[in-house]
């Protein structure tokens, strides 16, 4: 499995929608997409550009779906429709490589509203390639809880923002989730010059900085390390190795 995309643009997505029942069987019930989160990657690096928005489903919400996500009927009802914002959504897509957990419940109901479009409005697929987090999660982590929350356990992200689901946040907490499963995180802004000033993460130390505790990776660090970079040249790309 190649975990390593090289894809150069990537949409990091999340949906919330009416109802919580899974897959094409929610669809079926009537069920439509109520929010839209997407954050923009590219080449790996968080750009800061994102897609956001609150949507009228012409449904009533299930209340089991209010109090995971906390979208009320009355919050939506002078939200736009799909079809209005349907045009502005493909134009952030078009082209990327589209990144969810469990892509194919998000996939499954945008197919269905692009559907519903008049007139009818293309797949996800034909608009942009399409990864699955959980996919990965999977090969990574097999037989362990790979849901959103677990991951951000595993991988050391904070998630204490997530009282409720919702589109947007989800989506750059996958964001953060997938950059490190896949090899580390590199949104880091490297323009401050200033000494000791936070830039994204990294803070730079003065020549001043002395007498510094160095820690170095014990041999079996070292050999988990090369069995972790053995399992992504696996997939065909390792940019860590020469």
């Amino acid at each position: 499995m190649n975990i390593v995309s090289s894809a150069k643009r990537q949409v990091i997505l999340d949906t919330e929608t009416t109802g919580m029942n899974q897959g094409v069987g929610a669809i079926y019930l009537g069920h439509r997409i109520i929010e839209i989160g997407c954050v923009e990657v590219i080449n790996r690096r968080l750009t800061g550009r994102h897609y956001h928005e609150y949507i009228n489903p012409q449904q009533i919400i299930d209340e089991e779906a209010i109090q995971v996500h906390g979208i009320t009927n009355e919050y939506v009802a002078n939200k736009p429709k799909f079809a209005e914002i349907s045009q502005s959504f493909i134009e952030f897509i078009d082209g990327a490589e589209v990144v969810a957990h469990n892509a194919s419940f998000d996939v499954n109901f945008m197919d269905h509203e692009f559907s519903l479009l008049h007139p009818k409005g293309p797949k996800t697929a034909d608009i942009c390639p399409i990864l699955d987090t959980l996919e990965i999660a999977k090969f990574l982590h097999p037989g362990q809880k790979n849901n959103l929350n677990a991951l951000c356990k595993r991988y050391g992200i904070d998630n204490s923002r997530r009282e409720l689901h919702g589109a947007l946040l989800d989506a750059e907490i996958l964001a953060d989730v997938y950059l490190m499963m896949t090899g580390g995180q590199t949104k880091f802004n490297l323009s401050s010059e200033k000494a000791g000033e936070e830039g994204g993460g990294i803070v730079r130390l003065s020549r001043n900085s002395a007498n510094l505790k160095v820690i170095r990776a014990s041999a079996d660090e070292l050999t988990k390390h090369e069995e972790r970079l053995d399992l992504v040249a696996k997939s065909g790309q390792c940019i860590w190795r020469g």
